[in-house]
């Protein structure tokens, strides 16, 4: 007998982890544009853009390793900073300007940043839809069943 619970589960924790994934990434990215423009942080220079880096996981922690089998989520493995050098604006009366009157600003390109936030949430909506369809199906199978 196929254990229809368990496949629900899975698709369920599937989905949430990538609804967690996606909200991580829109949140980083609204941090990137919001400091498009800070010139001077904690760490020293201006700020860096982050991105983040997906990777594979495996459900073992809540399933059998029978149902665990083939049964992959996402997670957020890392952050990277980019190590892009930033670039130089000219602005002499900026007071973080140089001696030659250039200031380093972030290497945050606000046009790059929007079109990641469209397919962040696009991607995010997507898992929404996944969701609420496999939802459906199990309020269907429970009609079913009685």
């Amino acid at each position: 007998m196929i254990d229809t619970k368990s496949d629900f589960l899975t698709s369920f924790k599937v989905t949430a982890s990538g609804l967690a994934a996606q909200r991580m990434r829109l949140n980083i990215i609204a941090e990137n544009l919001a400091n498009a423009q800070t010139t001077r942080t904690p760490e020293g220079g201006p700020y860096k853009r982050r991105d983040p880096v997906f990777m594979s996981r495996p459900f073992q922690d809540f399933l059998t390793r029978e149902q665990a089998a083939g049964a992959t989520g996402v997670a957020v493995d890392r952050i990277n900073v980019d190590q892009r050098p930033p670039r130089l604006q000219y602005d002499p009366t900026h007071p973080d300007a140089n001696a030659d009157g250039y200031v380093a600003m972030p290497n945050i390109d606000t046009v790059t940043e929007m079109v990641n936030m469209m397919s962040a949430s696009r991607s995010y909506e997507a898992n929404v839809s996944v969701l609420n369809a496999s939802k459906a199906m199990a309020l269907k199978a429970l009609e079913i069943g009685r």
